[in-house]
């Protein structure tokens, strides 16, 4: 039993707060009266209680390729062929995957993300694929967060990138028929990089692979490149093209979603598709700003994501929610402070297809946050659910639990030495 004490408040989600103590029993969320009221007790005093942030877009990889000469405010055109250059010359390998996820997941526990979804599309020719998976998933297991890993596609042959995908399944779950582990801390899920790089035979494939053994579907769709190559390519917008090759479906999460029509956010809410936030990449890149208040106003599930190091140097979710409140209003409504915590947290989870995350109702499994708001950045603030996004753009939290254990105390990963894994991959690629 692990209960935390003395909150200001706890968030359990987007319509319920309250105060007074929080139980988790076995890694699950049990409500303020439990049975037994004994084992360890996190002290939150000064501090808001909000679920795990859940990172819903990221690519892992890129946490060893960040401020790139060549990599910043670039089309996308441009863009894409730097970083496969930097890819080729640093020679992706199981080892350099282990480092990278390391790095990331660490990066993103001690800025609250205690679930990230790696969107992994890099694969040299004739690579271990299911090696630099499970490398992957092994390092995000041990510095203690939980890992959806998204075996992805960008130009991949496509009856290769299926048996791989195939391959890592019975690899790492074998028999699954839900794409998670029994503990809840691996996840499996398939995704092309979108339209602009993969065509039919890839998402069909892949497709086929996702319903063989019930994982989620992911792609990214909208950036600049995407509508541009999309109309060149085929005439047709990029979401046309994912309606006929059978990926505007429910258990599909399109991440950007920049450029989109009011007609297009609305087949995209009557198809039960799901989108991920990404504006800590598309905004400073300049590949634009995705409409979230129409999206979510039209009844789509809206999630957040960091993306990678490669346009978005940072994992700091928070910060990019932070960010999203702010642009919003350009691109329509305001988003309040709520609606964007709940974004960060259910709403990703939702994409996920993972119910048991992002909130702290009873049954959640249990996974949160402790923000200290006692100091001077809180100094003033009359709403501090509000003041975690509003107030200290760069918020790290004071604890952070997953799955019932303490992985962040005081600021500090519990499971493994930050210095030791930057020094691992600093010498790995020689910077």
């Amino acid at each position: 039993m692990l209960t935390i004490t003395n909150a200001e408040r706890i968030f359990i989600d987007g319509n319920e707060e309250r105060t007074g103590p929080l139980h988790i029993s076995e890694g699950t969320v049990v409500g303020a009266d439990p049975a037994q009221d004994d084992g360890e007790v996190l002290d939150a005093t000064g501090c808001v209680v909000t679920p795990g942030l859940v990172n819903a877009h990221h690519h892992l990889l890129q946490s060893a390729f960040r401020t790139l000469p060549g990599t910043r405010g670039v089309a996308m055109s441009e863009w894409l062929p730097t970083m496969a250059t930097a890819y080729d010359a640093a020679s992706v390998d199981p080892e350099l995957a282990s480092f990278a996820a390391s790095v990331g997941a660490a990066e993103g526990l001690l800025c609250g993300v205690t679930t990230v979804a790696d969107h992994h599309l890099s694969w040299p020719r004739g690579a271990d694929t299911v090696s630099i998976a499970r490398a992957s998933a092994e390092a995000v297991r041990r510095v203690g967060a939980r890992l959806a890993f998204v075996r992805g596609t960008a130009g991949d042959d496509p009856q290769a990138a299926a048996a791989s995908a195939e391959d890592i399944v019975s690899a790492l779950l074998p028999g699954t028929t839900s794409g998670v582990s029994g503990d809840g801390m691996l996840q499996l899920a398939v995704g092309p990089a979108g339209v602009h790089s993969d065509g039919p035979e890839t998402y069909k494939l892949l497709g086929e692979v996702a319903r063989r053994h019930g994982l989620r579907r992911r792609t990214q769709s909208n950036e600049q490149v995407d509508v541009g190559i999309a109309q060149e390519h085929y005439g047709r917008r990029p979401l046309e093209l994912l309606e006929d090759w059978g990926w505007l479906e429910d258990d599909v999460t399109l991440a950007h979603l920049c450029g989109v029509t009011p007609w297009e956010i609305s087949r995209i809410a009557t198809s039960g598709a799901t989108a991920t936030h990404a504006p800590g990449c598309d905004l400073p890149m300049g590949w634009g700003i995705s409409p979230v208040a129409a999206l979510l106003d039209a009844g789509v599930k809206v999630g957040l994501g960091t993306s990678g190091g490669g346009s978005n140097d940072a994992g700091h979710l928070l910060a990019d929610a932070r960010l999203a409140m702010q642009i919003a209003p350009l691109v329509g409504r305001a988003v309040s402070a709520r609606e964007a915590l709940s974004i960060a947290t259910e709403g990703s989870a939702q994409g996920l297809g993972r119910p048991e995350l992002g909130h702290l109702r009873s049954g959640a499994a249990g996974d949160l946050c402790a923000w200290d708001v006692a100091g001077i950045a809180d100094a003033g603030v009359a709403d501090p659910v509000a003041g975690i996004l509003w107030a200290s753009p760069g918020r790290r939290p004071r604890h952070v639990v997953v799955a019932g254990r303490v992985v962040v105390r005081d600021f500090q990963l519990v499971n493994t030495d930050e210095h030791e894994l930057v020094t691992a991959l600093r010498r790995r690629v020689g910077r």
